[in-house]
């Protein structure tokens, strides 16, 4: 409550701002008065300028908005501004305002459809209507009750996945259908068998229900509880279109899913289903299946028999109900059922209750991890590889115009001055123009007809940081392309090759708009904005994306950060956890939210460290620069109002703590680099659960506090207050892993108690594995480029290990387009160390080398000889350790050697 007041006696105060620009991450905001203007009919149109994001005005109700409007109108800024400051000091502390968005009960079309009950479904099979073709089943359904028709399309896609598709036969007009989330899809003409082994879809006609089965098991059932609910679009303007299905896996109820970045082990069952409508949470909740920045309608089920995934392509408002006949039974309950061997299978339902759009799921059938991430990424695409191995992020906003600097600094000079340390700029640019007759983008959009209708035809306005602000339509292709065409370094005066974009606020973001989004009859063309709304923010990072490869011609990777996201956002950039808060329980829920997102295709994923909101302790603001720095996504960032929090004002001890969890991390970006390689080309996720590479494992079920960082490290960050020990998962019989900063070696399937001080971050390595790290201290990662390399041997229980080095020039698509990199096979067995060609089409030159080669686990030789040159190496043995060094082997790390340890 105290930081409300401070914010808003500022506001208060009739001071202009000396500087909007702020270099440390924050958003920087100027001091602004409320103020009107004259519309046409006389009336008066509030533009909102505030300085804070939104402690003041955004974060109450859209009922007492309205009514301090009025009273604004009525009685004067002055006045206005003192009943705000009165009302503002009566709000509750809690985060959110729930009463600026809905919930399943106060949404018209979840509410009804949740409201039916389990029975005999209406809808019947036309069996007389099935058509084969090469590639789909075509079958008719008919609702008993109102003798509406819908076709049902069958595909089965290459990589064992079903499609189902269910729309109406003979709509009053078409209904959407998403585009540009997914690839082309390719189909299999095998239909009747699926292509798998003793796999069959069984159609059942009346009622109608869906069955997709292997041998004796049931993997999969569409309408089992008769639940299926396609409300066909009518006449009556004051009728929404929405549909329902009901789908049925038999697997073990311990699932994870990934909507809304929130993960379902460990979690209670909500009264209220998840729900997937992008929007601007203030201060969200955590442990809340309420909405929030991003969705992505997928869902995953793992047991130890098999992994499957669910993907809803679907961009209107989506609720998704989980219910599992095992939820509710405590341990005991479950013991004796396995006792007792049950005769009910464990099973989960799922109930997706979409608003608009047509019925369009894909079924994964997996069986494995590694399949569900193949086949999901054969159709939404893969994490883009990322531009450079790291960049520091210096934010700014210009509050007023996007695509203009503010005149404040010489921004070119600036942006020299960056070049001249390696380092980068990001600049925010946000999807809200500013309505203005003296901004050429404005009138550029306006003059070609790009914004957003709103109902009536009329350009749609909503506030946002500008005031009155336009939005404009990126669901038009020609838009998008008009808008990447601005990005021209002709067109963005004063950018340069170093300067790069952050979208913020593209839910959209409409401060004035229902649940400070937009409305949904707005238009988008020829479909309302309910049709689209998830895909929006998507668009925006899109289009952001295009531009900055367009600007290079087609040469330069682009580095795009988004806040809201969809299926497919992997594609063009990364993805942040929004306006987190300086709380313990939002360190730790950080985990299983990118674990989430990661295995949902958007691997470049991270939090804001420190927390947006609220001032960090000491303790809290190392803690989560430990844990940040073992996330893919890695950057502090603040609100404006909160107190500075860089590193060297916390203390010379938590300033040294900060600065070696940093260096840890560009210790590791080799590493880091090979795995978002490893995940542009095959989906797989950057950082896993454990249950991912150890998926017999029961344990790692319901973990959320540790995770992998590829599969060869294991990170158990400190996440709680005052924590004097952890007790970390060492997953994997018969393996071994080894402490990475002691090199002390621990079994495998144990539960690890590690005490811990302030200078810990438990990480192990796993024994078997080959890590490559750059260990020379450097201002920013492009002076690493050519620095050499350490490899870091971990061997197993048989003595052996093995791992990968990727090199290209991180910065062009030429390791695509022209096959431009170094990818090499490192091997360790029988005493003898080697590199080989993973890639022998590819050609490409790094002046980099091996400097020093660690191998942890090892027996004392008595020689060690570099193949190639017959040369002695220098080598060091800690036989407290068992850790072998071997100096300067001094080969460039794109050839082929070998050392051979006697």
């Amino acid at each position: 409550m105290t930081k409300n007041v401070h914010t808003l006696i500022y506001f208060l105060k009739i001071k202009k701002s000396t500087s909007t620009t702020h270099l440390n991450g924050t958003h920087a905001r100027r001091p602004r008065r409320a103020k009107f203007t004259r519309r046409q009919d006389g009336g008066f149109q509030w533009q909102v300028l505030f300085r804070s994001d939104r402690w003041v005005f955004n974060s109450l109700s859209n009922s007492v908005r309205t009514r301090l409007v009025s009273l604004c109108e009525v009685c004067g800024v002055v006045i206005f501004r003192w009943v705000l400051l009165i009302v503002l000091l009566c709000v509750s502390a809690r985060a959110v305002d729930r009463s600026n968005f809905k919930t399943c009960e106060q949404s018209a079309f979840c509410k009804r459809q949740r409201e039916l009950k389990p029975g005999r479904s209406p809808y019947r099979a036309l069996l007389d209507t099935l058509e084969l073709s090469d590639s789909r089943i075509t079958l008719q359904l008919i609702n008993d009750n109102n003798k509406v028709r819908l076709l049902l399309e069958l595909y089965r896609l290459q990589g064992n996945m079903t499609r189902v598709k269910i729309n109406e036969l003979k709509p009053l007009k078409p209904r959407y259908e998403v585009p540009d989330a997914t690839h082309t899809i390719r189909t299999n003409s095998l239909v009747l068998s699926l292509g798998g082994k003793d796999q069959r879809l069984i159609v059942s006609a009346q009622p109608f229900r869906l069955d997709i089965v292997e041998g004796p098991q049931v993997l999969v059932s569409l309408n089992s509880r008769g639940l299926l609910a396609f409300e066909h679009l009518r006449a009556r303007k004051d009728t929404f279109t929405s549909w329902f299905l009901l789908l049925k896996g038999r697997v073990p109820p311990k699932m994870n899913i990934f909507l809304i970045i929130f993960s379902l082990p460990g979690h209670p069952r909500y009264i209220d289903p998840y729900r997937l409508y992008n929007l601007d949470v203030f201060q969200y909740e955590l442990h809340n299946p309420m909405a929030l920045y991003g969705a992505v309608p997928v869902l995953i089920s793992h047991s130890t028999d098999r992994t499957m995934g669910i993907f809803w392509l679907n961009a209107a408002e989506t609720w998704v109900d989980i219910s599992s006949n095992t939820a509710g039974k405590m341990m005991f309950g479950k013991i004796l059922d396995s006792v007792q061997v049950s005769s009910e299978a464990p099973q989960t339902d799922v109930r997706w209750i979409s608003e608009s759009g047509i019925i369009d799921v894909f079924i994964m059938l997996g069986p494995k991890p590694a399949d569900v991430f193949t086949q999901y990424a054969s159709l939404t695409g893969t994490q883009t590889h990322r531009e450079r191995f790291h960049r520091t992020l210096l934010c700014i906003r210009n509050s007023q115009k996007y695509i203009v600097w503010v005149k404040i600094i010489d921004f070119p000079l600036c942006q020299k001055s960056l070049v001249f340390l390696s380092l980068q700029l990001v600049a925010i640019v946000d999807p809200h123009i500013r309505v203005d007759s003296g901004y050429t983008i404005h009138n550029e959009i306006l003059s070609k007809s790009f914004y957003v209708k709103n109902k009536d035809g009329g350009d749609y306005e909503g506030w946002c940081w500008p005031g009155n602000s336009g939005y404009p339509d990126f669901t038009n292709p020609e838009m998008r392309a008009w808008w990447a065409s601005k990005f021209a370094y002709e067109q963005y005066e004063g950018s340069m090759e170093n300067q790069y974009v952050w979208n913020d606020m593209n839910e959209p973001s409409v401060f004035n708009g229902p649940e400070v989004t937009m409305h949904k009859d707005a238009l988008h063309g020829g479909w309302e904005h309910r049709d689209v709304h998830n895909l929006y923010g998507l668009y925006v990072q899109k289009a952001t994306a295009d531009g900055l490869v367009e600007r290079s011609g087609g040469v330069e990777r682009p580095f795009v950060l988004t806040r809201a996201f969809f299926a497919g956002s992997q594609r063009y950039g990364a993805v942040w956890t929004g306006d987190n808060a300086a709380e313990w329980g939002h360190l730790k829920i950080s985990i299983p939210m990118c674990l989430s997102l990661g295995l949902a295709g958007i691997s470049f994923c991270g939090a804001d460290v420190g927390g947006f909101f609220k001032h960090p302790s000491a303790e809290l603001l190392v803690r989560w620069y430990q844990a940040g720095a073992y996330q893919p996504f890695f950057r502090a960032h603040a609100h404006i109002d909160t107190p500075r929090r860089e590193p060297w004002l916390f203390g010379p001890e938590n300033t040294a703590l900060i600065r070696e969890a940093i260096r840890q991390r560009y210790a590791l970006l080799p590493y880091w680099y090979q795995l978002f390689y490893n995940a542009h080309r095959t989906g797989y996720p950057v950082m896993r659960p454990l249950w991912v590479e150890y998926p017999d494992d029961v344990a790692t079920f319901s973990v959320e506090d540790e995770y992998l960082i590829g599969k060869d490290l294991l990170v158990h960050p400190v996440t709680d207050e005052g924590a004097t020990a952890v007790t970390a998962y060492l997953p994997g019989k018969g393996e071994v892993w080894y402490d990475v900063h002691t090199f002390q070696k621990h079994d495998g399937e144990q539960s690890l108690y590690i005490p811990v001080t302030m200078s810990s971050i438990p990480v192990f390595q796993r024994g078997g594995s080959i890590i490559c790290r750059k260990d020379r201290v450097r201002r920013s990662s492009s002076c690493m480029e050519n620095d050499p390399y350490t490899l870091y041997a971990a061997l197993n229980s048989q003595g052996s290990a093995e791992g990968e080095l990727y090199i290209d020039d991180f910065h062009t698509f030429n390791f695509e387009k022209a096959k431009q990199f170094v990818h090499r096979h490192l091997s360790f067995s029988a005493n003898t160390l080697s590199s080989r060609n993973l890639a022998p089409d590819s050609q490409f030159s790094t002046a980099s080398w091996i400097e020093k080669i660690v191998i942890i686990g090892g027996s004392q030789p008595s020689s060690a000889t570099l193949k190639n040159a017959e040369s002695a190496l220098e080598f060091e043995f800690d036989s407290t350790l068992a850790v072998l060094t071997l100096r300067k082997p001094g080969v460039n790390a794109a050839a082929d050697w070998t050392v051979i340890l006697r």
